[in-house]
């Protein structure tokens, strides 16, 4: 199938590009390059040996869309292009609704005009909020607790009423904390800024980027009193992409589906799990909670195994060590050299 990645010179999308390539897809990136790097898609092809077209473009500009739907004619698109930190979305509510909310309805709408009626959606599951009850399944109510996971819910209801509308198909893939680094140690996670995810912060403490980890709370109702989280390796979640791109081509209506390995890991955990792979000491400075976090998530992926035909294989010491890698590979990340 032709598909249109948006946002995919990103951390999920690039090692999505692999997987999609590897499946024998043609892909067309559409990119504005806020947190990422055109270098991400020539180290793509480098890995595939594969074609990457590339539009340099915002999601919610109508010319730009249209004239890469013109262009390129995708039977499906996936979209990644959105703003997901948790923290910031609290801070800078009204740039979140316009990039994750407005953004998509102006997909939505390219698609429209150009008669594509297949889109798998980067959602998140942070949808759900304060578990009513754990593991989350699909039907668990949504009541997000951050701006962020509210323009994710948003965006999946106006997705669910466009296919059915229009009778086209869209996957919600709820996925819960992305980490690890593809394989080769040439892509992985790369922030411009100071990290909002755990992973890519321990990693920066390790190669000495900064000084120490700041966890956010040792306060919470959990075993060690840190965080709980359903980490997923980006390989495994990139696979599940391709899974939906199938799924899609002989489906119609909207479904949701949570992608995640079932098993929670505190943050004290990831530390020691890092500790264990890169062999260096991780300090670590106890901060206040974030505004927005909860204390635990776990996922049920029984509907995504059955109906996808997918499930996670890789392990917390598979995510650690990829990372470790990746960063001491890669310590200015994309902005390093690269042969």
């Amino acid at each position: 199938m032709r598909v249109l990645v948006t946002g995919g010179a990103g951390y999920i999308g690039s090692h999505t590009l692999v997987e999609l390539l590897g499946q024998a897809h043609e892909v067309c990136v559409l990119d504005n390059y806020d947190n990422s790097s055109p270098v991400v898609l020539d180290r793509v092809r480098k890995l595939t040996n594969g074609t990457v077209t590339a539009v340099e473009g915002d999601v919610r500009h109508d010319a730009t869309l249209n004239a890469v739907m013109a262009d390129f004619r995708p039977d499906a698109v996936i979209h990644f292009a959105g703003l997901k930190a948790v923290g910031d979305s609290m801070k800078d509510p009204l740039g979140y609704y316009d990039v994750n909310v407005n953004g998509t309805i102006a997909l939505l709408r390219a698609m429209d005009a150009a008669g594509c009626k297949r889109i798998i959606f980067s959602s998140s599951a942070t949808v759900y909020g304060e578990p009513v009850y754990l593991p989350y399944d699909e039907a668990h109510p949504l009541n997000p607790t951050s701006v962020y996971g509210r323009t994710k819910m948003i965006a999946e209801q106006i997705l669910t009423d466009w296919a059915v509308a229009k009778d086209g198909a869209a996957v919600l893939l709820r996925y819960f904390n992305p980490v690890g680094a593809h394989a080769s140690a040439t892509l992985g996670e790369d922030p411009s800024d100071v990290p909002n995810n755990l992973m890519p912060y321990i990693a920066q403490v390790a190669v000495g980027q900064r000084a120490h980890l700041n966890v956010f709370g040792d306060d919470y109702d959990t075993p060690d009193g840190t965080g709980q989280r359903d980490y997923i390796h980006v390989v495994d979640l990139a696979r599940a992409h391709v899974a939906a791109v199938d799924y899609v081509a002989n489906h119609s209506g909207a479904r949701a589906f949570n992608i995640g390995t079932g098993q929670p890991y505190s943050v004290q955990q990831m530390v020691e799990a890092f500790r264990k792979a890169s062999g260096h000491a991780i300090p670590v400075v106890i901060a206040p909670r974030r505004a927005g976090d909860i204390a635990a998530m776990q996922a049920d992926s029984t509907r995504a195994h059955a109906e996808l035909g997918w499930s996670a294989t890789h392990t917390l010491d598979d995510m650690a060590a990829s990372t470790w890698a990746w960063q001491s590979g890669n310590p200015h990340g994309f902005r390093g050299t690269y042969d």
